[in-house]
């Protein structure tokens, strides 16, 4: 543990990593920072089983270019289907299968008389920055911290898309997407969708980086 705390602090210096990454703004430690072992990760592991969360842990590793996967886990099973979905830190899994128990589910019940069979995903780990753009700071996806969704199955045989639902003429696709979003912004620090920019036309952003948005 020590020794990727060393690490990631040279790297901090180096500007491989975003200004923060270390500590956290709100006094609290970044959750980028927490690996395997650390107090914090192990009680969210506990978090994780004690709400009936099936998950393996997975091994931390540090890439090259700042990215790294600390503290993370695969889920397995938290109820409902998620397609794509890779390592996520654990704080991030435990925000995700709150997310899709306590907003989704519920959401799809009331607005669509139909409960979600399946979430499509664009997936959570990968080493790029922020956007696709070179010169960018990291991206939480390169912390494993962050999550995106593009569309949901319904136990009636519907599929729902952000890209074609979000401003589509079914009313309650829109409202439920929106809620689905809204929901998204008291979990996640960062909830991200249509209306925040371009890229973000098809799908929902979700990670728990630094700062507070919801867009």
């Amino acid at each position: 543990m020590r020794l990727a705390l060393i690490f990631l602090a040279s790297l901090l210096v180096a500007g491989c990593v975003p200004r923060g990454a270390i500590p956290g703004r709100d006094g609290q430690p970044a959750a980028r920072a927490l690996d395997a072992d650390h107090p914090m990760t192990l009680q969210c592991r506990a978090d994780l089983a004690r709400e009936g969360v099936e998950f393996r842990t997975v091994p931390d590793r540090l890439n090259e270019n700042g990215c790294s996967v600390l503290g993370a886990v695969q889920l397995a099973d938290i109820g409902t289907p998620s397609a794509g979905l890779g390592p996520m830190k654990c704080p991030l899994a435990r925000q995700y299968a709150r997310w899709v128990r306590d907003i989704v589910q519920p959401a799809a019940r009331q607005l669509l008389g139909s409960p979600v069979a399946r979430i499509e995903t664009f997936g959570t780990y990968a080493c790029r920055p922020v956007n696709g753009r070179e010169g960018a700071r990291l991206s939480e996806h390169g912390l494993a911290n962050a999550v995106d969704v593009a569309g949901f199955r319904l136990e009636d045989g519907r599929r729902l898309s952000v890209l074609d639902g979000w401003n589509g003429e079914d009313e309650p696709v829109r409202t439920f997407l929106r809620t689905a979003h809204r929901g998204g912004c008291t979990l996640f620090r960062v909830s991200m969708g249509p209306e925040s920019n371009a890229l973000h036309r098809d799908h929902l952003h979700f990670d728990l980086g630094q700062g507070r948005y919801c867009r």
